[in-house]
């Protein structure tokens, strides 16, 4: 995959059986979309400055195995398919090489106010080292 995030699962996270409760997945791929953005030099911030934000309209998330306490992981982040006004991200989580969970994200262009816009042209070609 094009970008690599290191996340510590922290006890916190943590449901009564021990593993990582399923919803902080979600949190784990957001942190990792947002690394991402940083490393093709178009932080949220930036986009936000110049009007414009990514927001997510579609998450299918599949559960594999489960982290614990403890375990060190990695979300490979991808982006599949830029369309005219939206992405396609693949993101997977994995512990070493074992992957226990996946994600097929849909995230749309909209302004500030959330109303959806086409893309500036300086927002595709920057994430081009996503695209898997």
């Amino acid at each position: 995959m094009a970008h690599e995030t290191t996340i510590d699962v922290r006890f916190a996270e943590l449901d009564p059986y021990g593993h990582v409760n399923h919803a902080v997945y979600v949190t784990y791929f957001e942190v990792a979309r947002t690394e991402a953005l940083s490393f093709c030099d178009v932080p949220i911030e930036v986009m936000a400055d110049r009007g414009y934000q990514l927001v997510v309209t579609k998450l299918d998330v599949r559960f594999r195995a489960p982290a614990t306490a403890g375990d060190r992981l990695v979300v490979d982040t991808a982006i599949g398919e830029l369309r005219r006004a939206s992405g396609i991200w693949q993101q997977r989580i994995r512990r070493g090489d074992e992957v226990l969970v996946t994600a097929e994200v849909t995230a749309g262009v909209t302004d500030t106010a959330g109303r959806p816009t086409r893309p500036p042209d300086w927002l595709f070609p920057a994430l081009k080292p996503l695209l898997d």
